[in-house]
């Protein structure tokens, strides 16, 4: 008798157990398939750092609706502490990178080399405000709004430090600085790239360890 307690005790477990393990699956499943159709999501998912363009620029209407996008981010006490500029001409992105050439000879040796944003018709340069100390975050969140919604129109883009940090530290740079109009009190933080993409990257790995949950 009592085997048979001990015996529907077991199966009793293991059909919790496997149901308990149905739901999970099921409910894995089901966020899955929500993520897939929400279109918020798969662009987020979808978007790569695009390091190929091709010569088509971006218009300026639709540059627009990225800025306003853009301006629209999340930032502390609605300081809006930043200043954003954008350059399509041609003669600006030129002339800085022959620039940046003739400091950086070894850069030109490469072929596809055509200019210092990674060969990019649009560049955004964004400066942040030096007396708020969290405007660098607020600045970061600026870039994210326009990085998607450009992607969710078929716009490429790169995040890049390494101009920002060439035109504050060169000298022979002041002049391209200065036709920023950046207003004093402000400092370039970053740019970010924009153009119709000429390449499609494969994913990086992300490491899912670096986020928890805390109880």
């Amino acid at each position: 008798m009592k085997s048979i307690k001990l015996m529907l005790t077991g199966i009793s477990l293991l059909l919790l157990c496997g149901c308990g393990m149905q739901v999970q699956k099921e409910s894995e499943a089901t966020s899955a398939n929500e993520s897939k159709g929400n279109a918020v999501i798969e662009n987020m998912m979808s978007r790569r750092s695009i390091r190929k363009y091709k010569p088509q620029a971006v218009n300026r209407d639709t540059m627009q609706i990225i800025l306003n996008c853009g301006i629209n981010a999340p930032n502390g006490q609605n300081k809006q502490s930043w200043e954003i500029r954008v350059v399509d001409n041609p003669e600006f992105i030129n002339g800085l990178t022959e620039v940046y050439k003739k400091q950086n000879p070894k850069a030109a040796e490469d072929p596809n080399f055509k200019n210092m944003f990674r060969n990019a018709s649009t560049v955004v340069f964004i400066a942040n405000d030096k007396s708020y100390d969290l405007s660098q975050i607020d600045c970061g969140l600026l870039g994210e709004n326009m990085i998607l919604s450009a992607w969710s129109m078929g716009i490429g883009s790169c995040c890049l430090g390494g101009p920002a940090r060439f035109m504050t530290s060169t000298p022979e740079a002041a002049d391209y600085l200065k036709k920023l109009d950046i207003p004093e009190g402000y400092q370039l933080l970053y740019c970010i790239a924009f153009g119709y993409p000429d390449e499609t990257p494969a994913a990086k790995p992300r490491n899912a360890e670096k986020f928890r949950f805390i109880d």
